[in-house]
């Protein structure tokens, strides 16, 4: 299997609405993109302070699918109209397991 991590901290000035039409565009790829195994996103439970604000957690059978999810037109579409707008930082971690 191989994981994908990413964590986000949004811009100061990112609304809730901005934010949560963020996380539905991400609740929907798994639909769109067969590769997809296992997708959990969430913001961060604000228990510490200095953690990212969310997080997407994405298992694939190969980091060849992991590819495709990253080429895929929706994910690409999700990252333009939803991601960028609104986020200041960005961290990404693959690995196999």
């Amino acid at each position: 299997m191989f994981r994908h991590v990413v964590m986000f901290r949004f811009r100061p000035e990112a609304s809730a609405e901005q934010r949560q039409a963020m996380a539905e565009s991400l609740s929907g790829l798994p639909a769109a993109v067969p590769q997809i195994r296992r997708y959990v996103i969430g913001p961060d439970a604000r228990e510490l302070e200095g953690n990212w604000d969310f997080v997407i957690v994405a298992d694939f059978d190969t980091v060849e699918d992991w590819r495709i999810y990253t080429a895929d037109a929706t994910h690409q579409q999700v990252i333009t109209e939803r991601i960028r707008p609104i986020i200041a930082e960005r961290a990404a971690v693959q690995y196999t397991f």
